[in-house]
């Protein structure tokens, strides 16, 4: 064990050189672990735990006997409970303190999928914020509810998008893209690029609703170009038959490519439902669409108005599923003309501050090494 510093030793400096235990439950070297690698590059001792969600009970024993080593910090990016148990019976039994990162509302988001389990899910949730030393937050909503929940400290990190592209480039890009693609100059395209997974219970997945809403439009030069791989590409394929040519599905690409693709849009889809999980999330895709220069259409969220007010169109509808939010984005697109387009392109803000990468970096430097020196001077 590394020994505690002294109240006089304990400076910005130190901390960053305290050894830290880091991991995200997502899987190791996934996208939620390079988000969190990009926040702590300034510490010199980030031991980071393989973290294998195909295998979470081995994973939970192997996680438990790195933490008996007692690190200075414990950070997990995520909310599974693989990590969490151990970590919070590190917290209890060795005084190990954590820290969590989250970009969902725990208990709504298990809920959702086990509804039978809410009351546990709701104890979790209470416990892995009341427990915790810190807690990051990917929207300011998270952060507040972890607050409120009982954690004692909190700040927000949105997420970033990992890729830029020039304004420059872009008209090049979306030019080679639509002609590989099969794409008209004059086409109207809607898209998206995400994980397509078909929630049964819904029968949907992102996606669905461009689908849906390009059969109910009266509008012919629609087409549809969706990203991703997943579960729910055979539905949206299948679904998306009488369109013809019209709907694309190019199926998984590589993170070069994604801004390529996203350059041949005209108009991102932000689907989220109005609901104790979609209202309380910003996701990466508004970073992703910026950098790439999309306005987005989504529902009427809380971010709609916080972040995108001037360069997205708002659709009336709890889910993106429901057929009131399907029928008024059909109507939208009938409605929506070349010059109301270009406005929105034009509203697009030069910089997204609270999507940047390094300044988030900043932030959690300074916030785990103002929580580092608080817990050394309490020993």
């Amino acid at each position: 064990m590394t020994p505690a510093l002294t109240p006089d030793q304990a400076t910005p400096d130190s901390a960053l050189h305290c050894p830290l235990l880091a991991w995200a439950t997502q899987g190791y070297r996934g996208q939620d672990e390079l988000r969190l690698r990009t926040l702590l590059q300034s510490f010199a001792q980030v031991h980071w735990f393989p973290f294998d969600r195909n295998h979470r009970i081995r994973t939970l024993w192997a996680l438990w006997r790195e933490l008996r080593r007692r690190p200075h910090l414990a950070v997990m990016e995520g909310s599974g409970m693989a990590g969490a148990i151990p970590m919070m019976l590190a917290s209890l039994c060795l005084g190990v303190p954590y820290v969590v990162s989250s970009g969902d509302a725990i208990a709504p988001y298990l809920t959702a999928r086990l509804p039978w389990l809410r009351p546990l899910f709701a104890i979790y949730e209470r416990c892995l914020y009341r427990n915790c030393a810190g807690f990051i937050g990917w929207t300011p909503y998270l952060t507040g509810r972890a607050l409120t929940y009982g954690a004692p400290r909190a700040m927000t990190a949105p997420g970033f998008a990992s890729f830029s592209l020039p304004l420059s480039q872009r008209p090049i890009v979306r030019r080679k893209i639509r002609a590989q693609l099969g794409i008209p100059d004059s086409a109207l395209v809607l898209g998206m690029a995400g994980a397509l997974i078909w929630n049964p219970r819904c029968r949907y997945c992102y996606g669905g609703e461009l689908v849906q809403a390009a059969l109910a439009s009266r509008r012919r030069d629609i087409y549809l170009l969706i990203v991703g791989d997943g579960t729910g590409l055979p539905h949206l394929r299948a679904a998306a038959a009488p369109l013809g040519a019209r709907a694309i599905f190019p199926g998984r690409v590589t993170m070069e490519q994604v801004p390529e693709y996203l350059a041949a849009m005209d108009i991102g889809s932000l689907p989220q439902s109005l609901n104790p999980v979609g209202t309380f999330r910003f996701t990466t895709k508004i970073s992703e669409y910026w950098a790439a220069g999309l306005p987005i259409v989504t529902g009427h969220l809380p971010l709609a108005y916080d972040l995108t007010l001037a360069w997205s169109w708002r659709i009336s509808g709890a889910t993106p599923w429901h057929p009131d939010y399907i029928e008024n984005l059909a109507r939208w697109t009938e409605q929506l003309t070349e010059r109301e387009l270009r406005l929105k392109i034009s509203a697009l803000p030069t910089a997204l501050p609270e999507f940047d990468s390094a300044r988030q970096a900043r932030a959690v430097t300074a916030f785990l090494t103002d929580l580092l020196n608080s817990q050394n001077r309490k020993q």
